[in-house]
């Protein structure tokens, strides 16, 4: 019997891009599916184009950060296993049925990932094109939540997104996933395909990337109290 995937997007202000991360979904051949988007306070058509679906659950909330977004659509959620995707990205076809597989063929496997293939959005043109790094020529191996496939009970194990931060949110959560001891596969098949443009997140917060270095801090610092709590009872030595 097919066990249910809930699919969360989050979305802020990504109204030219959102129908086709929604597609990317829905042309999934893996049922059960369900498929929630929340729109983070979005001022363009981001929520109207979300309402145009049928088979996708909106949620609005004031404007938050991708973390809370997320959040959001967790606690909506029913499905046993969780996917996430960034509004202005793609699912590639087969997807979620190729890392569902890879779980049924390993039980102890709490999460998988695969690679990711970069291209530049079409709209754009050369002069906006020359702004923007050059995709990499090759599919590249990544374990952000827009790559994985996981089982709900792991999840809950390491806990929802941060909303401390607005950008490192990624790199948070998949460090404290391998703090709980999570195991997890990176497939050689490409499974993400993701836009490069001049909204990405990375760029929009850019007055925020110092807290990338909050979050490797923070990570350092748990590792290190991890180590000491473990270390030997020298008191009584």
């Amino acid at each position: 019997m097919s066990r249910s995937i809930s699919v969360v997007i989050g979305v802020y202000n990504a109204e030219p891009y959102l129908a086709e991360a929604v597609d990317s979904v829905l042309m999934q051949d893996y049922r059960p599916l369900e498929l929630i988007v929340v729109d983070d306070g979005s001022t363009d058509g981001s929520g109207e184009v979300a309402q145009r679906y049928e088979e996708v659950r909106l949620i609005q909330q004031a404007n938050a950060g991708n973390g809370s977004a997320r959040n959001t659509g967790l606690q909506a959620a029913t499905g046993e296993f969780l996917a996430f995707l960034d509004a202005d990205d793609r699912f590639t076809p087969g997807k979620l049925s190729l890392q569902m597989r890879a779980l049924d063929e390993d039980p102890d496997l709490d999460m998988v990932f695969g690679h990711v293939q970069e291209f530049v959005s079409p709209e754009l043109d050369e002069e906006t094109r020359a702004t923007i790094r050059p995709p990499a020529a090759t599919p590249m191996p990544w374990t952000a939540p827009n790559l994985m496939l996981i089982r709900r009970a792991s999840f809950d194990r390491v806990g929802l997104f941060s909303t401390a931060v607005r950008v490192g949110v990624t790199v948070d959560w998949f460090a404290r996933a391998d703090e709980a001891g999570l195991r997890h596969r990176i497939l050689p098949q490409t499974v993400l395909e993701r836009r490069l443009h001049t909204q990405n997140n990375g760029l929009r917060e850019r007055d925020s990337r110092s807290q990338y270095l909050q979050v490797l801090k923070a990570a350092l610092d748990r590792r290190r109290a991890a180590a000491g709590d473990s270390g030997p009872d020298t008191e009584n030595a």
